[in-house]
């Protein structure tokens, strides 16, 4: 039997399980090789160094996150009943990955710590998401006229406590829910037409 060939998608997968083994400090490109079968200067062919190979892996994870978040962004429904469920996904999902599964969640979280421009590539597109929200709410009649952008970012900042894993020690309150609703309630409430 002919191996499949080796592609990206394949080292991603491959490294994606070799961390899950040993964890981020303890992998290398020759574990990723090692578990393929093939020598490390084959995954050199395809990813030039470790750290872009990591970035890869941060950005496939992350990709994962947005995914949903981008079919919510361009839906047809009402502007503030997007940007909640928007919102309400992004935390829902972080929070389940690192209930469900912690370490490979710490572990993926430490990779995209590490690859910044990966990171910063992210945030500015869930930013241009609620941005976009933002905007689709103001053309619609929905929220009054603010600067889109601004309030697009102002909104990803403001419930950064349900979603950014730095507050994943708050996750587990049973009152989270609670909270998350209150900081939407104040984020529509500074929305709506008529507010100045």
């Amino acid at each position: 039997m002919v191996d499949a060939p080796l592609t990206p998608e394949r080292i991603l997968e491959a490294a994606e399980e070799v961390l899950r083994r040993f964890g981020p400090a303890k992998t290398t490109v020759v574990d990723v090789a090692k578990a393929l079968g093939v020598s490390h200067g084959s995954v050199y062919r395809h990813f030039t160094s470790k750290a872009a190979l990591r970035d890869a892996v941060a950005e496939r994870w992350l990709g994962r996150i947005s995914a949903p978040l981008t079919a919510i962004a361009y839906s047809p429904e009402p502007a503030p009943e997007r940007l909640h469920r928007w919102l309400a996904t992004l935390a829902e999902t972080k929070q389940r990955l690192a209930r469900e599964d912690p370490e490979l969640f710490a572990t993926y979280h430490s990779i995209a710590v590490g690859a910044r421009g990966v990171v910063t590539a992210h945030v500015a597109m869930l930013a241009a998401q609620t941005s976009r929200i933002v905007a689709d709410g103001i053309s619609g009649g929905e929220f009054r006229a603010v600067d889109p952008a601004r309030y697009g970012r102002a909104i990803l900042d403001a419930t950064a406590r349900f979603h950014n894993p730095v507050h994943q020690a708050e996750w587990s309150d049973p009152a989270i829910t609670t909270a998350f609703e209150a900081v939407w309630s104040l984020i529509l409430d500074g929305l709506r037409p008529g507010v100045s």
